[in-house]
């Protein structure tokens, strides 16, 4: 999932520079049309969401054994625990150039001192073992620098992709079909998330909120498929209870930019955040967004300009910021905020040439010529 809706664009840049682009991952229903734009994949049959120490073993002997035999380039790790193992693989198996993204430290300032110790100390330790890293946050890259957790952190940013998430592109044929099929007319305001069915993406709380506010005013559209390797997925009889009192949820999409469109309002409520792709793609769709005070939604959501920041697990502080959006004036003004935010903050191109940059930088540090490689995720 992550190569195709998350690093797409990084390799079909590698490939636009006459680079050979392999994805190593879990296999998955969009290997398919990874092949087909000309991506090689190679599948970790071991690799899992969930925590399983003889799984994650396994999985790094046989990202070693596909290092080994494809000798890559470069090894561009992704995500937590491809993350954590991926980059000491790579030096174990001399990978020339070893880049790898955070997109979001696991771990909070709320977390406990014992959580965060042994996060921060495991990835200082792998971080020892890649030529480069790229950081999407600001605030990951301030905390990386002040404990020494890695010397080569470097901000990198995230970007989306600014015309396909056009307001400008939206049928108002379209939108009125799209609200119809939610049973909701012209007045409704059309609450919208978008994120996996777990507890962690704040759903308990945003379904007390939605409970909360003016009957009949308001429509809730949950897009997201359920994740059942995770141990906080929505147990399906809270996400029943909720479709009985008029929750859309409509599982995974591949259509998000057109459903945006129908929106009137886009929530993220989630405990904890990197960089999320699904606020950056509202803010381009010129969506008012009410999001928790938490790391990555605060660069998408400045406050009293394109929505509001609300504390994590407070269903009444949610309640009054997304009931403050039945004003169709301060849902304008929001909007146009976030589509301005977005055009200058979150261009996937910028992103897609700092880490071909990136490559060639330390490739020319190290002294070596360069043909784009491996980028491995979940």
């Amino acid at each position: 999932m992550s190569l195709r809706y998350l690093l797409l664009p990084q390799l079909e840049a590698v490939l636009a520079g006459e680079g050979e682009a392999l994805g190593i991952s879990a296999s998955g229903p969009w290997v398919e049309e990874l092949t087909t734009r000309g991506i090689r994949h190679r599948a970790l049959a071991s690799s899992t969401r969930s925590f399983s120490l003889v799984a994650d073993v396994r999985a790094a002997w046989e990202l070693w054994r596909i290092l080994r035999e494809e000798r890559p380039d470069v090894l561009h790790t992704h995500n937590p625990k491809p993350g954590l193992y991926g980059r000491v693989v790579g030096r174990l198996a001399r990978v020339p150039i070893v880049v790898n993204t955070v997109h979001g430290l696991y771990a909070t300032p709320d977390d406990p001192v014992i959580t965060r110790a042994i996060v921060y100390l495991l990835e200082a330790m792998a971080a020892r073992c890649s030529d480069a890293e790229l950081v999407q946050n600001p605030e990951d890259v301030a905390l990386l620098r002040r404990w020494h957790l890695s010397p080569r952190a470097q901000l990198l940013g995230n970007g989306i992709d600014l015309t396909r998430f056009d307001p400008d592109r939206v049928d108002p044929a379209e939108r009125a079909s799209r609200r119809a099929g939610f049973g909701v007319t012209d007045d409704t305001v059309v609450i919208g998330v978008v994120g996996r069915l777990v507890a962690e993406k704040g759903y308990p709380e945003l379904l007390e909120a939605f409970a909360r506010l003016t009957p009949g005013r308001f429509a809730l559209v949950c897009v997201g498929g359920s994740d059942d390797e995770k141990a906080d997925r929505l147990d399906p009889a809270l996400v029943a209870r909720a479709e009985a009192d008029g929750v859309r949820f409509l599982g995974h999409r591949d259509d998000v930019d057109a459903l945006l469109g129908a929106f009137d309002v886009f929530v993220l409520p989630s405990h904890r955040e990197g960089f999320p792709r699904a606020a950056m793609e509202a803010a381009a769709m010129a969506l008012p967004i009410v999001a928790t005070d938490v790391r990555g939604c605060r660069e998408i959501v400045e406050p009293g300009v394109n929505g509001f920041l609300v504390p994590v697990h407070d269903p009444a502080a949610l309640a009054g910021a997304l009931e403050a959006m039945a004003d169709p004036g301060l849902r304008f003004r929001f909007g146009s905020g976030s589509r301005r935010r977005a055009v200058e903050r979150f261009d996937e191109r910028e992103v897609v040439r700092r880490v071909l940059e990136c490559y060639r930088a330390v490739a020319r540090r190290k002294r070596r010529a360069l043909t784009f490689g491996v980028a491995p995720g979940r």
